[in-house]
């Protein structure tokens, strides 16, 4: 990340700018706050899909909620966040019930939010949102964005609760060693149902913020987010195979990925090339991971 920026600093003015740098923050920091979910879900040695639909689906609930039924703005961003949670909910349950992969059953959920979405909207945009709904999104406090401040917050929370709880070590022993954890006495499904969740919760909030941004609930918001906040923990330096992972190291791997997308606009690359160069970027972190892996 600091070679990046250091590169970009020297070779485009437009780079140093204030203005650019607030831009390029606010810009990863919604995937970032659903890389945070994402990274707790990868330490559990799991992975879930579901996460760009849920981002749609909540953002246009929480649009629906204010735009047709006239209901408050934090009540509606709180049913909002009902629906993510229900989502990571219905995610553990598929997992730890029938015992579906976790790949599997996120799949799934990840088709049905999608397809509710759509049929809320019907394909079209909610719109006509209070302007008191459009400050978590737009607006600023202390003259940075709020949600770089939500991001941060998040990040700080996350990290204290990961490191400094004994829910969070259980996470990371469970990761580690599924079996060995339970012989240990720890339940490990309500650990599952309880990280899918948040997750849900994480992933919803960051859609709502994006609805907020946009003025609108849009029932295509997040396409292909999963993606990017599996690439965001994996970049960050966690592992695919569980018990390893940091909330910070997740940050900075979204903010690579931020600073790579601004870079590659500012340099007039192709758009074509933008998604191969991003791509590249993925597998060369995964493959990293493993040699690191097979060395240990």
């Amino acid at each position: 990340l600091f070679v990046m920026c250091a590169i970009m600093y020297i070779i485009s003015p437009p780079f140093r700018s204030i203005d650019n740098i607030l831009s390029v923050t606010r810009a990863f920091s919604y995937i970032a706050i659903m890389a945070i979910g994402e990274c707790i879900v990868i330490i559990t040695a799991g992975v879930d899909l579901s996460v760009g639909s849920t981002f749609g689906l909540a953002g246009v609930i929480t649009a629906l909620c204010m735009s047709i039924y006239n209901i408050p703005v934090l009540p509606s961003i709180l049913v909002g966040l009902v629906v993510g949670a229900l989502i990571g909910l219905l995610n553990g349950i598929l997992i730890i019930k029938p015992k579906l992969p976790p790949f599997i059953a996120t799949l799934g959920t990840l088709s049905m939010a999608r397809g509710l979405a759509y049929i809320i909207t019907q394909g079209y945009p909610i719109t006509k949102v209070p302007i008191e709904f459009l400050y978590l999104g737009q607006g600023y406090l202390l003259s940075i964005p709020v949600p770089v401040w939500c991001m941060f917050l998040l990040a700080v929370i996350f990290s204290v609760f990961l490191n400094k709880t004994v829910l969070g070590r259980r996470i990371y022993a469970l990761g580690g060693n599924e079996v060995a954890t339970r012989i240990s006495g720890i339940n490990t499904d309500r650990i599952k149902l309880i990280v899918y969740t948040l997750y849900g919760v994480l992933a919803a909030f960051s859609g709502i913020i994006t609805a907020s941004k946009l003025g609108l609930g849009q029932p295509t918001a997040g396409n292909g987010y999963e993606l990017d906040a599996v690439a965001a923990v994996i970049i960050g330096g966690a592992s695919l195979s569980g018990g390893q992972g940091t909330i910070l190291g997740t940050i900075l791997g979204a903010a690579i990925m931020g600073v790579l997308r601004n870079a590659l606009v500012l340099l007039s690359v192709n758009a074509y090339w933008q998604q191969f160069n991003i791509g590249f970027v993925i597998l060369f972190a995964v493959t990293a991971d493993q040699l690191r892996k097979n060395r240990k």
